[in-house]
Protein backbone atom coordinates (compact mmCIF):
# COMPACT_ATOMS: atom_id res chain seq x y z
CA UNK A 1 0.00 0.00 0.00
CA UNK A 2 1.61 3.21 -0.72
CA UNK A 3 1.06 6.70 0.72
CA UNK A 4 -0.24 9.39 -1.04
CA UNK A 5 1.97 12.56 -0.40
CA UNK A 6 0.01 15.97 0.46
CA UNK A 7 0.69 18.94 -1.64
CA UNK A 8 2.08 21.67 0.96
CA UNK A 9 1.89 25.12 -0.81
CA UNK A 10 2.96 25.78 -4.82
CA UNK A 11 5.68 23.00 -6.13
CA UNK A 12 9.35 24.47 -7.46
CA UNK A 13 7.61 23.69 -11.24
CA UNK A 14 4.69 25.69 -10.64
CA UNK A 15 7.16 29.11 -9.85
CA UNK A 16 9.22 28.40 -12.59
CA UNK A 17 5.81 27.60 -14.86
CA UNK A 18 4.70 31.41 -13.46
CA UNK A 19 7.83 33.20 -14.45
CA UNK A 20 7.87 31.96 -17.67
CA UNK A 21 4.45 32.73 -18.10
CA UNK A 22 5.23 36.60 -16.46
CA UNK A 23 8.18 37.00 -18.47
CA UNK A 24 6.19 36.19 -21.72
CA UNK A 25 3.34 38.54 -20.95
CA UNK A 26 6.07 41.47 -19.71
CA UNK A 27 7.30 41.53 -22.90
CA UNK A 28 4.70 41.34 -25.07
CA UNK A 29 3.01 44.42 -23.35
CA UNK A 30 6.32 46.22 -22.14
CA UNK A 31 8.08 46.19 -25.72
CA UNK A 32 3.99 47.65 -27.52
CA UNK A 33 4.04 50.63 -24.60
CA UNK A 34 7.67 51.22 -25.36
CA UNK A 35 6.74 51.49 -29.25
CA UNK A 36 3.83 53.68 -28.85
CA UNK A 37 6.08 55.98 -26.54
CA UNK A 38 7.73 56.49 -28.41
CA UNK A 39 5.76 57.07 -31.64
CA UNK A 40 4.16 59.58 -29.64
CA UNK A 41 6.63 61.65 -28.28
CA UNK A 42 8.86 61.33 -31.04
CA UNK A 43 6.59 62.74 -33.77
CA UNK A 44 5.18 65.88 -34.24
CA UNK A 45 2.87 67.84 -36.56
CA UNK A 46 4.35 70.78 -38.85
CA UNK A 47 2.03 72.73 -41.12
CA UNK A 48 -0.24 69.80 -41.04
CA UNK A 49 2.71 67.44 -42.05
CA UNK A 50 3.08 64.61 -39.79
CA UNK A 51 7.07 64.18 -38.70
CA UNK A 52 7.70 61.01 -37.22
CA UNK A 53 10.48 59.78 -34.90
CA UNK A 54 12.51 63.31 -35.73
CA UNK A 55 10.94 66.07 -33.12
CA UNK A 56 11.73 65.76 -29.79
CA UNK A 57 11.09 68.04 -27.31
CA UNK A 58 15.16 68.21 -26.57
CA UNK A 59 18.65 67.04 -27.40
CA UNK A 60 18.75 65.28 -23.81
CA UNK A 61 14.86 63.83 -24.78
CA UNK A 62 16.44 62.20 -27.81
CA UNK A 63 19.06 60.92 -26.49
CA UNK A 64 17.78 59.07 -23.74
CA UNK A 65 14.86 57.86 -26.48
CA UNK A 66 17.70 56.37 -28.52
CA UNK A 67 19.89 55.11 -25.22
CA UNK A 68 16.89 53.18 -24.07
CA UNK A 69 16.06 52.05 -27.13
CA UNK A 70 19.52 50.42 -27.75
CA UNK A 71 19.37 49.03 -24.07
CA UNK A 72 15.83 47.36 -24.44
CA UNK A 73 15.98 46.47 -28.13
CA UNK A 74 19.56 45.12 -27.91
CA UNK A 75 21.46 44.43 -24.98
CA UNK A 76 18.65 43.03 -22.87
CA UNK A 77 17.76 40.51 -25.49
CA UNK A 78 21.92 39.84 -25.12
CA UNK A 79 22.06 39.52 -21.72
CA UNK A 80 18.68 37.46 -21.22
CA UNK A 81 19.84 34.87 -24.28
CA UNK A 82 23.45 34.64 -22.97
CA UNK A 83 22.40 33.79 -19.54
CA UNK A 84 19.93 31.41 -20.98
CA UNK A 85 22.40 29.77 -23.40
CA UNK A 86 24.51 29.16 -20.66
CA UNK A 87 22.84 27.94 -17.91
CA UNK A 88 21.63 25.33 -21.17
CA UNK A 89 25.30 24.32 -21.49
CA UNK A 90 25.94 24.25 -17.68
CA UNK A 91 22.96 21.79 -17.30
CA UNK A 92 24.02 19.86 -20.53
CA UNK A 93 27.39 19.77 -18.86
CA UNK A 94 26.64 18.80 -15.36
CA UNK A 95 24.07 16.06 -17.44
CA UNK A 96 27.23 14.69 -19.25
CA UNK A 97 29.21 14.26 -16.14
CA UNK A 98 26.99 12.21 -14.15
CA UNK A 99 26.53 9.88 -17.22
CA UNK A 100 29.97 9.43 -17.48
CA UNK A 101 30.71 8.92 -13.52
CA UNK A 102 28.39 6.46 -13.59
Amino acid sequence: MQCKRKRLGVSQFDVKKRMVYGAIVLIWTAMPIYVMTISVLGSDIVNGTCIPYGAYSSYAAEKTMISSGFLITYLLPLVLMTFCYSRIVYTLRKKVTLVTVK
